[in-house]
């Protein structure tokens, strides 16, 4: 048994697929076991070459994982906590970021500055299995109960710190409406009463509020034969790129260096006023990207204004996010279907 740790979140699985892959091709015959959150279920069929999944939400608890791993890859984090969750399963291997606290003397020292996707190829690079960057295609599923040919505008992040203001998102979606669009709002069920609020001010209906009506796999479906994605830096952000649909994302505090979508994908955009505005204090000691638990409650050290939108977000206004979706519909008429 191969077993893997990404117990994170959509863009968290959406950004580790060329390494669960590299780790397909390098034990084909092993069975690859992914512990990740249970509802990640049908985005992980979508990813292909995991043959099934133990469900892990966080750092909290055991793996619940029977038999002792051949060998155990850490693509959640740098430790010592996600660390130590896998060497108690008891592994005969452990392929992780060099952490001595947690007895692991072995493996690359962590870069902060890393994009995402890199980090884990590089990780899998350093123990001699090769591993594509670029190979991020998630399988389209048929769009049997979602909409065809939707604009997507997502306002939501459970990061407060990654929201641009409902009152742009508004005024985006109540553009792109003018211009011809079928906008719907997606999101979580938490999100469900920001994003009624986002389209009572665009004027759209209440038809138009996705949030919290679809589960993952559904919301592939949608991002996967939508128009265009309008976002901030989340999951539906890397669903966009999966999938090669037109986006636009606004990242903060994090640049889109560390989680944008590739250069080599040209209807993408990326927007980030990091330079626009003050940075964010170092509150704590603790990274963004160490090994804070997502689904736990405990709380990660804020970045910006902790009630509102952070570092790169403030900066960005309304005809600079349209004029990206021009930018993105003008790639798309030159080049002509970006589907892979």
């Amino acid at each position: 048994m191969i077993l893997a740790l990404r117990a994170l979140g959509v863009g968290d699985l959406a950004t580790a697929v060329p390494a669960l892959r590299a780790l397909r091709a390098a034990y084909p015959r092993r069975e690859l076991v992914l512990a990740t959150p249970g509802w990640l279920g049908p985005l992980v069929d979508l990813v292909g070459g995991v043959d099934r999944i133990v469900p892990t939400d966080g750092l909290d608890q055991p793996i619940p994982v029977s038999g002792r791993p051949e060998l155990a890859v850490n693509l959640h984090g740098r430790g010592p906590r996600s660390h130590r969750r896998l060497a108690a399963t008891g592994p005969a291997r452990l392929l992780a970021h060099r952490c001595p606290a947690a007895g692991h003397p072995d493996g690359p020292p962590w870069r902060a500055d890393d994009h995402e996707v890199d980090r884990w190829c590089r990780l899998l690079g350093w123990y001699g299995i090769p591993a594509d960057p670029t190979d991020l295609d998630l399988t389209r599923p048929d769009p049997e109960r979602t909409p065809a040919g939707v604009s997507i505008v997502h306002p939501g992040s459970k990061e407060p710190a990654k929201r641009w203001p409902p009152d742009r998102f508004a005024a985006v979606a109540r553009e792109l409406t003018g211009r011809g669009h079928r906008v719907v709002l997606t999101g979580s069920a938490d999100e469900r009463s920001l994003a009624g609020r986002v389209a009572a001010a665009a004027g759209l209906p209440e038809a138009a509020v996705l949030a919290g009506r679809t589960d993952v796999g559904e919301l592939a479906a949608l991002v996967a034969h939508a128009r265009l994605v309008v976002s901030g830096d989340t999951g539906v952000a890397h669903l966009a790129t999966a999938y090669r649909t037109p986006s636009v994302v606004l990242f903060g505090p994090v640049p889109p260096a560390r989680w944008g979508p590739p250069a080599d994908r040209p209807w993408h955009r990326a927007l980030w006023a990091g330079d626009r505005t003050p940075a964010p204090s170092a509150a704590t000691g603790r990274r963004y990207d160490q090994d804070w638990p997502k689904m736990s409650g405990v709380e990660r050290p804020p970045y910006g204004d902790a009630a509102g939108p952070g570092h790169g977000l403030t900066g960005l206004g309304v005809a600079e996010v349209l004029t990206a979706v021009d930018e993105v519909e003008q790639v798309v008429r030159s080049t002509g279907a970006v589907e892979a």
